[in-house]
């Protein structure tokens, strides 16, 4: 069985994907946080699918986080088939009075661990000649986005990042896909501090299904397209706006938007 790890797995899209994974017959590597709720997933997933779940609870804020968990793969003697990048998250205010730590936290966990943990599991990709790689970006990642640039900029590396990946390894067996969702039923609008902007049941907006968000994006990983964004024509609209429009006309009609929380 192929055998794939996902980062920030025990809810949102990272559950979806195990879910959906399993019933396609993947050995899973679960990792987050909480102990109870990977535990409970991969028992939930064994029973269902027949296969097989390790649970791997730590915090890829911590510097060797991505290391312990490929340590532990290494001992079990698994190897990493598809790599799901997933863990992040954002945080709402002005840079300014926003909490240092937690921004520090945000690149941590955004970009410092989807690096580390690429790099420790796509050389043995490369020398088996196969396997695959998805990042979760954002729709935020097309540009700037005032009121959580932190997050954004975040978002736009992975995009970069992905991209550059993708071109140095689509000729050697193995896929790299960028999956920039939009606005999806999570709690991360809660999480983030959003909800001070759209309200708490964001009920302005269409939320697309966290399922059908995972779905795309293995149809998509099927088709091999490099970067995905989901969830139909107004995301792709958003996603276009920075090839469209200069940097400083985005960031001031998104400033205008999400500065009501400010307020």
């Amino acid at each position: 069985m192929p055998i794939a790890l996902i980062t920030g797995a025990s809810k949102g899209l990272g559950e979806d994907f195990a879910r959906q994974l399993a019933a396609k017959g993947y050995n899973l590597v679960l990792v987050a946080r909480s102990q109870d709720r990977l535990q409970a997933l991969g028992a939930e997933l064994m029973a269902a699918h027949g296969i097989k779940a390790e649970a791997i609870a730590v915090d890829l804020t911590q510097p060797q986080a991505c290391q312990q968990v490929f340590d532990q793969l290494q001992a079990m003697d698994w190897a990493v088939d598809l790599l799901i990048n997933n863990a992040g998250f954002g945080d709402y205010g002005e840079f300014g009075t926003c909490d240092g730590p937690s921004q520090t936290s945000m690149v941590q966990l955004n970009v410092q661990a989807l690096v580390d943990m690429t790099h420790l599991v796509l050389p043995g990709m490369q020398a088996r000649g196969q396997g695959a790689v998805i990042n979760v970006a954002s729709i935020a990642a097309f540009q700037p986005m005032p009121y959580m640039s932190v997050y954004a900029a975040s978002k736009a590396f992975v995009l970069s990042f992905s991209s550059a990946l993708w071109a140095e390894n689509k000729d050697r067996g193995i896929y790299v896909q960028c999956l920039c969702p939009g606005a999806t039923e999570t709690n991360f609008a809660a999480v983030s501090g959003l909800d001070k902007v759209f309200g708490d049941s964001n009920s302005q907006f269409k939320l697309a299904e966290s399922g059908d968000v995972v779905r795309e994006a293995l149809v998509a990983m099927e088709k091999k397209q490099a970067i995905v964004v989901t969830s139909g024509f107004s995301n792709r609209l958003i996603a276009g706006m920075g090839k469209l429009f200069p940097n400083e006309l985005t960031a001031t009609m998104t400033a205008k938007i999400f500065g009501r929380g400010q307020k």
